[in-house]
């Protein structure tokens, strides 16, 4: 009777051993797994074109796992580079005017950079803020990534009262892969002091994970939400 609870405890401390040891090595090992994955990925796609007399791999006895991810960020850093010069502009502006020529290529071609130019251009704050929305119904809120304002037709026939509406991505969890681009009034949207990662964390651990903070809120996030009135 008495070595029961020894045995117990016993038993509780190789649990929590396991766990802690869990904890430390499954992130690890997920990063470990996914950066080689990404590796291998991009060597596969950018190996094949190159020249076997370039290639060092043809005169060696073995791979150089991420020779093809960094011939591949030496050659995008070099096309940057020529396209800002005028010989470099010329040859763009050619490319797109010939892909714009084709039906449903220039279609693709459009969208796609515009994606590009909007989420990677510097001074855009597109998707650098987190906020909430009442959704699906009143008293129910849900966790959004800011894009941008509304703008052209959406924020003519949204904003004939005079208020600005916001696009806002709403991202499902665990897996923010997919989601819905809503168009919300400005004054519904509480914007949060946290950011974007912080905010995903939260999103795929299903609100386990949660981002410290501090009770001094800034009043940076009201102001966004609710611009002063003009006098």
């Amino acid at each position: 009777m008495n070595d029961r609870p020894d045995r117990i405890s016993l038993a509780t401390r190789i649990r929590n051993n396991f766990l802690t040891g869990l904890i430390i090595c499954a992130p690890l090992a997920i990063t470990i797994w996914l950066t080689w994955s990404f590796i291998h990925w991009a060597d596969s796609w950018v190996k094949p074109y190159i020249p076997s007399r370039y290639n060092p791999e043809s005169y060696l006895k073995f791979a150089i796992p991420g020779f093809g991810l960094l011939l591949a960020l030496v050659a995008i850093t070099l096309i940057g580079f020529l396209g800002k010069n005028l010989i470099g502009r010329s040859i763009v502006g050619y490319s797109e005017s010939i892909l714009n020529r084709m039906p449903l290529v220039r279609t693709v071609y459009k969208s796609t950079k515009q994606i590009f130019e909007t989420v990677l251009k510097e001074q855009s704050s597109s998707f650098k803020r987190v906020g909430l929305i009442e959704f699906p119904h009143p008293g129910t809120w849900a966790l959004v990534f800011v894009s941008t304002d509304a703008r052209g037709e959406i924020a003519a026939k949204l904003s004939e009262n005079g208020e600005e509406m916001v696009a806002v991505f709403l991202a499902p969890t665990p897996v923010p892969t997919a989601g819905f681009l809503m168009f919300v009034p400005r004054s519904k949207l509480r914007l949060l002091d946290m950011s974007p990662e912080e905010g995903i964390k939260l999103l795929i651990s299903a609100g386990l994970v949660t981002p410290e903070y501090t009770a001094a809120a800034t009043s940076d996030a009201a102001n966004a939400v609710t611009p002063p009135a003009e006098t």
